[in-house]
């Protein structure tokens, strides 16, 4: 599938289709769609994956856009300002935090959720006890709140995030906590109690603003 990003402060993306092609969509990103675009809502993984999404605040169904016709396009964008970034699922399956997924298609795409390895990262690490994990062939875009910083973890490298800046990681990425230490800086230092600790290897994506864990940047209804 053909797709174009663009804008600026809050920026979309244009999905052109082929006859016969499909894609999955966040609840609530459609901007826009030519006629002979057929949507619906789906829920990936069935009955179990309807269970895991509830638990994961995503919502339980996401948007399935086909179409048999030549030249038709779909436009999805999120709800507040930020970018969209790309993750091509060679590089292995991808884990957005709650909000970040925008779309995904592919031959062998499989949109499921996924539990925090550690209890300590699942209560107190911003991005709660369920997360999205999208893997097999194709692509996966994440929006992110503000500029994207991508980095590329080498394995056992570590990297402290600030509660809320965290996107999306490679599902090789061990995702845990680490307390920020001292009075002073739990009380005044503004980050909370914990920071998120990530140790490589694999590619993390920040977003520049915070993101709450009770907000979604697209209606998860």
């Amino acid at each position: 599938m053909r797709y174009t990003i663009d804008g600026v402060i809050a920026q979309y993306v244009r999905l052109d289709f082929e006859p016969g092609e499909f894609a999955w969509a966040n609840k609530g990103s459609l901007m826009a769609y030519s006629d002979s675009i057929q949507w619906q809502l789906r829920i990936p993984g069935g009955l179990g994956g309807a269970v895991r999404r509830s638990l994961a605040g995503e919502g339980i169904a996401l948007t399935y856009l086909q179409t048999e016709q030549s030249g038709q396009y779909a436009m999805l964008a999120s709800s507040a300002p930020g970018h969209v970034g790309v993750w091509n699922l060679e590089v292995g399956p991808v884990v957005a935090v709650r909000g970040s997924f925008l779309a995904a298609w592919g031959d062998d795409v499989n949109i499921d959720v996924t539990i925090a390895r550690r209890a300590g990262a699942a209560f107190f690490g911003g991005a709660g006890l369920f997360l999205q994990r999208v893997s097999g062939r194709g692509v996966v875009l994440i929006h992110g709140s503000g500029d994207f910083h991508e980095r590329e973890l080498a394995d056992g490298e570590q990297i402290l995030v600030s509660t809320g800046h965290l996107a999306a990681f490679a599902d090789s990425i061990d995702y845990d906590i680490q307390g920020v230490g001292g009075c002073g800086k739990i009380l005044f230092g503004g980050e909370g109690l914990f920071m998120t600790r990530l140790t490589g290897p694999g590619k993390v994506l920040l977003q520049t603003l915070k993101r709450s864990i009770g907000t979604s940047n697209v209606s998860s209804g």
